[in-house]
């Protein structure tokens, strides 16, 4: 049974990115009727962020070399240890059990959300392989940070994910859904670029349907 695990990272409640990530996860349950799906939004239902406890968790697992996900848990010794890995285990469950990875985020300061850093370091182990999974970003952005846009070198968002999932879980084919020029819609000084903003959203939408399709 394929499995998808949705994330949304946006602190608005009705964003951009959220609907460019419905329109996947429509398209997908189309595809997959048989198919789970499971929805996470880590704004509404912030996950902590990682301390003492668990980078001992993260020494452990590096210092006995386990890369087997089903050992992480033989990592806990200590009480405080003990509550960190209850943190961490179902939110790395639901991700060792997804086939497909759609993260739904906006930039925030050129880079992700804290709400989904605070993910990411929760699942994130040395050496782990989530080799085989697809991962797609569902993203919106105030500005226009494609390349050849005078801001495309301040775009920490899309590097920071292709490089992280490459570097740590050893995928190497995120699929990006962008939707540039957001803050046109409230912006003044952006005003002027609203119709590019509106090209950018539709055919956005329209590649996250063909996606889901795919994936």
């Amino acid at each position: 049974m394929t499995t998808l695990l949705h994330l949304d990272a946006s602190a608005r409640r009705r964003s951009i990115s959220r609907e460019l990530g419905d329109a996947f996860a429509e398209s997908w349950r189309a595809a997959h009727p048989d198919g789970v799906h499971v929805r996470r939004d880590l704004a509404a239902d912030p996950v902590p962020h990682i301390g003492e406890a668990w980078t001992e968790l993260c020494d452990h697992v590096m210092a006995h070399g386990i890369t087997d996900l089903d050992r992480y848990k033989e990592a806990v010794r200590t009480p405080e240890q003990a509550a960190a890995w209850a943190v961490v285990e179902p939110l790395l469950a639901e991700l060792v059990a997804a086939d497909v990875v759609l993260i739904a985020t906006p930039m925030y300061n050129y880079s992700v959300p804290s709400s989904l850093k605070a993910w990411l370091d929760q699942v994130t182990f040395p050496r782990m392989s989530l080799a085989g999974r697809r991962f797609v970003v569902a993203t919106a952005r105030g500005g226009a940070y494609a390349p050849g846009a005078p801001k495309a070198r301040y775009d920490y968002q899309a590097r920071y994910l292709r490089d992280f999932f490459a570097g740590h879980f050893a995928v190497e084919d995120t699929a990006f859904v962008t939707a540039d020029l957001a803050n046109s819609r409230v912006d003044p000084l952006l005003a002027d670029r609203r119709a590019d903003h509106d090209e950018l959203y539709a055919a956005a939408l329209r590649t996250a349907y063909e996606l889901g399709k795919e994936h």
